[in-house]
């Protein structure tokens, strides 16, 4: 395969941006006959790791952070492995700009000033490896299993394995890898006392990137998302990363959750059904919800919190729901300006949740800081943001974030 070709309406991953000189296997089509590849992410476990992470115009940090400043319960040692965590540190990259800076910069014209990193031939002394090759090299099955050769080279706790595409239609983007999945399961891994033996669902749960994060933690996590090819990528993606879900004993389960629908799906001649006994774990048990990277459409983002609404009714436990999304800007034509009209919109959707009073339900919503440790190998910009969502409990004052946080663990 020498060359991809684009039409019109493909909407292209930049996954190949994360990790620029790295090579992404080609290992076979999909039922639709869109490539897929398989990427590694690399997770930094220790001091020797090698970070990229800019921020601000090709400014490249690491930033080593000692473990116990990591955040409360916060892993020492990959899951499963074994490892004492005495005496071990993480190699992290924080973005320490928080949610200030993520605006808009313009030149002197008024037209959007795109900050470009140098090339490393433009400097004759780098101090970061080179980023001059930033397109994917295709390797085809007849070539040595490079992949496989690298991951050898690395503990099998420190890699994960996604299977995704790299161009598709829109209404096929959720089998690309997204940044926004990278930055909440940093999120994930920074959080490691909050999801610890919990009940977990991911809404458009995509490639199952954070899920499969989730579960390294987790005792149960539920991963759903629609069409039954994607579905099947995500069980395929979780199968190839058992190496981090097995030794926890956790369970994570691929499930069809159709936004657009009332009830789950419980026919069993579906793909991916619901059983009567996953619906009564879901709402007896589940305290936290995940969604990373889904609303880029209005319709969709109005369809999601609407699910979040209804699945914050029908849960039994108090519960959080974080979100993840990146704030991209586009020049439009109908404003001739810059804008970022799918995050205005989701912006404006989830403050519209926080006035809803429906009985004694209310919701309480919170920029999470960016701040938290960088523990995949991504580039973290300024436009990744997080929210948390929490549903409150009747009759219970708990709006700081240390005491909802404190109600969900059950303090």
């Amino acid at each position: 395969m020498d060359e991809v070709t684009f039409k019109s309406d493909t909407v292209l991953s930049d996954v190949h941006l994360y990790t620029p000189n790295q090579r992404h296997l080609m290992v076979r089509l999909n039922s639709m006959g869109q490539p897929v590849f398989l990427s590694q992410f690399k997770l930094l476990w220790n001091q020797d790791s090698q970070i990229d992470s800019g921020t601000e115009g090709g400014d490249y940090r690491d930033v080593p952070t000692e473990g116990n400043s990591a955040g409360t319960g916060s892993p020492q040692s990959p899951p499963g492995s074994g490892c004492s965590s005495e005496g071990v540190s993480l190699q992290t990259g924080a973005d320490t700009t928080g949610q200030e800076g993520a605006g808009v910069q313009l030149d002197e014209d008024g037209d959007l000033d795109v900050l470009r990193r140098p090339r490393a031939a433009s400097d004759p002394d780098p101090a970061w490896p080179p980023r001059d090759k930033v397109h994917p090299m295709i390797l085809t099955q007849e070539e040595d299993d490079v992949l496989g050769d690298e991951a050898q080279e690395s503990s099998t706790h420190s890699v994960i394995k996604i299977e995704h595409t790299m161009a598709t239609p829109l209404e096929d983007v959720g089998k690309q890898v997204w940044r926004g999945a990278l930055f909440l399961a940093d999120y994930i891994l920074f959080q490691w006392d909050l999801f610890q033996g919990r009940t977990v669902l991911e809404l458009g749960a995509g490639t199952g990137l954070a899920s499969i994060v989730a579960a390294t933690v987790a005792q149960t996590v539920y991963c759903t998302d629609v069409g039954a090819d994607l579905l099947a990528m995500c069980q395929r993606n979780i199968a190839l990363n058992s190496h981090l879900i097995a030794p926890g004993g956790s369970v994570v389960k691929v499930r069809e959750l159709d936004w657009l629908k009332d009830d789950l799906c419980i026919d069993p001649a579906v793909p991916f059904s619901w059983s009567e006994e996953d619906i009564s774990d879901l709402y007896d048990h589940t305290t936290i919800l995940l969604a990373a990277e889904v609303f880029y459409d209005e319709d969709l983002t109005d369809a999601l919190f609407r699910t979040l609404a209804r699945l914050a009714h029908r849960l039994k436990n108090a519960c959080v729901a974080i979100l993840s999304v990146e704030k991209r800007l586009n020049f439009t034509l109908s404003h001739l300006d810059v804008t970022c009209e799918a995050y205005d919109h989701f912006h404006a959707s989830l403050h519209q949740l926080e006035k809803l009073r429906d009985g004694q339900l209310r919701f309480s919503v919170e920029p999470v800081e960016a701040s938290f440790p960088q523990r995949l190998v991504y580039e973290r910009i300024q436009q990744l943001l997080c929210w948390s969502l929490w549903k409150c409990l009747f009759g219970r004052d708990i709006s700081e974030s240390s005491n909802q946080q404190d109600v969900l663990l059950g303090n």
